[in-house]
């Protein structure tokens, strides 16, 4: 079976289990941490979530529940007229977060649903993704173009 269908049917059932009992907020706010640490369960479990991961498991299901989480907070945002935004960067940044929120609000025109993370390896500046679309800012995207642009020019291999 295809898994984008299945991924979409479930993620769709889901909102609309969330939409007529009108906590599609909380289910998605828990939805959200479990993505973020997949190890860790929200306590108490929002009900609605809780029987829907009861229907998965019971339909053998369990194995796109990652898959099905991402789609429903996708689903979730585009219904309540948020913009899902991925803000990474390589320390914690609150001044940074509350800034790109202001900027992207005002440029995108609509409210934002800002998820943070921290990547050490970037090594410094940040990158934000909104609908699938990225700007890198990061140092370490900015060494790999240096590195690009110098083998080009010299012909070497470094």
């Amino acid at each position: 079976m295809n898994t984008g269908a299945v991924t979409k049917r479930y993620a769709t059932a889901l909102l609309r289990l969330t939409q007529e009992s009108g906590r599609g907020e909380q289910v998605c706010a828990q939805v959200r941490a479990m993505l973020r640490d997949a190890g860790s369960l929200p306590s108490p479990l929002e009900p609605d979530l809780s029987r829907f991961v009861g229907l998965l498991v019971q339909k053998g299901r369990q194995g796109y529940l990652r898959r099905i989480f991402r789609t429903f907070v996708d689903l979730y945002c585009e219904s309540a007229g948020l913009r899902h935004v991925i803000l990474t960067t390589a320390v914690p940044s609150p001044e940074l977060e509350e800034r790109v929120r202001k900027g992207l609000e005002q440029r995108l025109g609509c409210r934002i649903m800002m998820e943070s993370e921290v990547d050490p390896e970037l090594i410094g500046g940040y990158r934000v993704e909104v609908d699938g679309k990225m700007l890198d800012a990061t140092v370490r995207r900015q060494l790999q173009v240096l590195r690009r642009d110098f083998i080009e020019k010299t012909n070497r291999i470094v």
